[in-house]
């Protein structure tokens, strides 16, 4: 059967879509059936009827349509802060036994210093998240010692934490999240009752700090899961109370503490960047190009002294100084010369974008500035906050992609060994934000249509004409069995209807895809819409991600050459192989991640979920403030 080849069909097929959807189905009983007060029979009793399919169904019954349904993607959250609650520290004071002699009403030079002091615990007033409250709860109602105080007051060990919390804005957290108030060292000796008062709220008050910044370093602070359905962690798990029995014993607190977050090179590159961007006392120069510029090769145009001002500006000292003849004989002329494209082309590839030597939006966006100092710290600290999801190291051989980037890269021996471009979800479509394993490559794969496909835009040509699958030489199946489509019953229920795209240089999926099984339905593929990666913004799939080079990323997961995955496309059979070792693959998304080199670079927000991050930061921030009075 001949498939047809337009382009409004290729746009359709191209891709993958998200299958974990709130689906409005369509109604499984037609206006006709509803009249005659049941599902429709078949008309031969021998042969069993299929959901959804006509079996010598009457015309007119046939053309009574149902309202079309829709399939929508997860959705956008109002973010919930994690709930702080009151730490119950009454319930583990010491009793006082009557009769007995309570050192208490000694006089101050007779009592040991805080052989008492866990008698104060009912006056304690302190806050903090559900888990870290009750590790706090645990840890003293099971040691009778404290770990933050002594007779003499607070202590070393109590001063090197109270370091480590307020500095916690150099690992993209809020020192203001782990204040405390330190007693003072001046007191007066006859109110010992009060200091001692004062220490215990101070000891109770620094474990829940301290183990606050303990799980928000090593998990961050925000719970992914509760900002959409697009992501999907399973939040880490961190004991808290083995935690502070550690600390109790440790010698190098600070030490311990900073070995909590995340140990990754990308961390420390991130780390690293907030620091410098913090220094900066001012925004660096800003030179405007008109917004509307489109400056291509061999024309004139009285923008390009701006271009090339910004070049002298944001290019990096290698490239000026390759280029160091063109900048200095450059006199601000209009005139687009070849050495001036030429410029312009190691500009762009130094950024990332096509180097074509036209300078359109996304090379203006670039060189205008693009994000401000404020921006990029606000990008980094999102980023930080985010790579606490993924493990602390992300393993010497992975697969990493960066949406936001549009690039996917692979890791050997913890080394970038290669990165190529990719094509992502469309805004409509968004690729979710997850973590993997690689374990299958396909190659001449069948491409299995989602439901969400099948309903939002096969279905309404289905209506009008039954064969529209049949003709593009797609399988259908009903309850298991092979179906033409135009026997399908398209204004009933499509939840029994199975709908692939066979093998062929048409496949949506192209040579191979590259499977990491997962409930969402996303996985690496070729493509035939090879068109789409000379895009600068390539958020146009359906959800999965689409490969520029998938012979090289299939070898190098396979451990085998190009030359042997070319062999196996040859070979024109569907097969399966499955990759010798698991291997990690990151769907990640982050608007600042560093490169190879460890330098730090910043993407647009393609799906606005900076936004969304802000928010929910500061729905924390609100919540831990008002629980701090």
């Amino acid at each position: 059967m001949k498939i047809m080849k337009t382009a409004a069909i290729m746009t359709l097929l191209a891709g993958c879509a998200l299958t974990t959807l709130q689906v409005k189905p369509v109604e499984a009983l037609t206006l006709m059936d509803f009249i005659r007060g049941g599902k429709k029979r078949a008309v031969q009793e021998d042969i069993p009827a299929l959901p959804g399919v006509d079996m010598g169904v009457p015309l007119e019954q046939k053309q009574v349509r149902a309202p079309l349904p829709r399939v929508t993607g997860p959705r956008y959250y109002t973010y919930k802060a994690e709930p702080m609650r009151k730490i119950a520290m009454a319930k583990l004071q010491d009793p006082v036994v009557t009769g007995s002699i309570n050192s208490v009403d000694l006089p101050p030079m007779l009592r040991a210093p805080l052989s008492d002091a866990r008698q104060f615990f009912s006056g304690v007033s302190a806050s903090a998240p559900g888990e870290v409250a009750k590790a706090v709860e645990d840890y003293y109602g099971a040691h009778q010692a404290f770990v933050w105080i002594d007779g003499r007051g607070v202590t070393a060990r109590a001063r090197a934490a109270l370091n480590v919390l307020s500095d916690a804005a150099k690992v993209g957290l809020d020192p203001q999240d782990y204040a405390v108030a330190t007693p003072s060292d001046s007191f007066d000796r006859g109110d010992m009752i009060a200091r001692e008062k004062e220490l215990v709220q101070f000891e109770i008050s620094l474990s829940a700090a301290t183990l606050t910044y303990a799980a928000d370093t090593v998990r961050g602070r925000i719970d992914a899961n509760k900002i959409s359905g697009y992501h999907d962690f399973k939040r880490k798990s961190i004991d808290l109370k083995g935690t502070l029995e550690t600390l109790s014993k440790s010698d190098d607190v600070a030490a311990l503490l900073d070995g909590l977050k995340p140990a990754g090179a990308h961390f420390v590159a991130l780390q690293r960047e907030l620091e410098k961007l913090e220094a900066e006392t001012a925004e660096s120069p800003r030179i405007v190009i008109a917004p509307d510029t489109l400056l291509k090769p061999g024309i004139s145009n009285p923008e390009l002294a701006n271009v090339v001002a910004a070049i002298r500006l944001k290019g990096s000292d290698a490239l000026n100084t390759e280029h160091a003849a063109v900048l200095q004989a450059y006199q601000n002329s209009p005139d687009y010369t070849p050495e001036l494209v030429a410029l312009v082309e190691g500009f762009q590839k130094e950024h990332g974008l096509k180097p074509d030597g036209i300078v359109g939006k996304a090379s203006i966006r670039i060189l205008t500035g693009g994000d401000t100092t404020a921006d990029k710290i606000n990008k980094v600290q999102i980023a930080m906050e985010q790579a606490r999801w993924l493990p602390g190291e992300l393993g010497s051989r992975r697969v990493f992609i960066n949406q936001p980037a549009f690039m996917a890269s692979y890791y050997q021996d913890g080394t970038e060994q290669f990165s190529m471009r990719v094509v992502v979800g469309s805004k409509a479509n968004q690729t979710y934000f997850f973590e993997d394993e690689i374990q299958t490559v396909e190659f001449n794969p069948y491409w299995g249509v989602p439901q969400s496909i099948i309903i939002n835009e096969m279905l309404p040509k289905l209506r009008n004409d039954p064969n529209y699958l049949d003709r593009l030489g797609y399988q259908v199946e009903v309850g298991g069995r092979a179906v033409s489509s135009s026997s399908v019953n398209w204004n009933g229920s499509t939840a029994g209807v199975a709908v692939r795209q066979p093998p062929s240089s048409d496949n949506a999926l192209g040579e191979l895809k590259i499977l990491f099984p997962n409930s969402h339905a996303i996985y690496m593929h070729d493509t035939p819409s090879k068109s789409f990666f000379k895009r600068d913004q390539r958020a146009l799939s359906h959800g999965c991600v689409r490969l520029v080079d998938p012979r090289r990323m299939a070898a190098a997961v396979l451990g085998i050459s190009v030359e042997d995955v070319a062999n196996e496309i040859a070979g024109g059979q569907n097969k399966g192989v499955n990759v010798p070792e698991k291997i990690p693959v990151y769907v990640a998304y982050f608007t600042a991640w560093p490169n190879k080199d460890g330098v730090v670079e910043y993407f647009d927000d393609v799906y606005d979920r900076d936004m969304y991050m802000n928010r929910a930061l500061d729905a924390t921030r609100v919540a831990r403030r008002a629980a701090q009075g």
